[in-house]
């Protein structure tokens, strides 16, 4: 029986496990799950870190690869990873884009203040901007934390426009990414 994994975002393939148990490595990307997992019920030992250590550096990694490079047999590693799927820990499979695909796009991180009452509102008109990528809520001094991607300064500027006049929003500030020093994200 195929089933396909719950992903947090559109994912350019979806991820199944065929009725041996065989997993395709070569588009696997460990991502956030839709359904928020138990990590206290997971006991995650230092092999299944190793497995994930490894497949977040070069998710087209094959299992008998894996299974040379932490001296373990094949069926361990396959076990590992289907239970990693089944509890969520691996909820599909992906492509990460490198800066190649990523050029010419202005990325942009947006703190918003907002009224205490307004979030679902806000959340919801915020979630019909395309160009809004990623929705994060914090603590601290601002409310919520966005990802704005956007191929021109004249359409960055009019997506922040765009956010600044909903109803509900008291400020917002705009930090323009300029350059990636380091991007460890699964």
């Amino acid at each position: 029986m195929r089933r396909p994994f719950p992903v947090f975002s559109v994912c350019a393939t979806w991820g199944t496990v065929s009725p041996i148990k065989r997993v395709d490595l070569r588009r696997i990307f460990v991502i956030m799950t839709k359904y928020p997992v138990n990590l206290q019920a997971l006991t995650m030992d230092e092999l299944d870190t190793a497995i994930l250590g490894l497949l977040s550096g070069d998710a087209r990694m094959s299992v008998a690869t894996l299974a040379r490079r932490l001296k373990v047999a094949r069926s361990t590693i396959q076990a590992r990873l289907e239970r990693l799927e089944t509890t969520g820990v691996i909820a599909g499979y992906t492509v990460k884009l490198g800066e190649a695909a990523r050029a010419g796009r202005l990325r942009t991180t947006v703190l918003l203040t907002i009224e205490p009452r307004a979030q679902a509102a806000i959340l919801t008109r915020l979630k019909a901007i395309p160009e809004v990528e990623r929705i994060s809520t914090t603590s601290g001094r601002v409310d919520l934390l966005l990802q704005v991607a956007a191929n021109s300064t004249a359409q960055l500027d009019a997506v922040l426009d765009q956010i600044g006049e909903m109803q509900g929003v008291k400020s917002s500030e705009s930090l323009i990414h300029l350059s990636t020093k380091l991007d460890r994200a699964v």
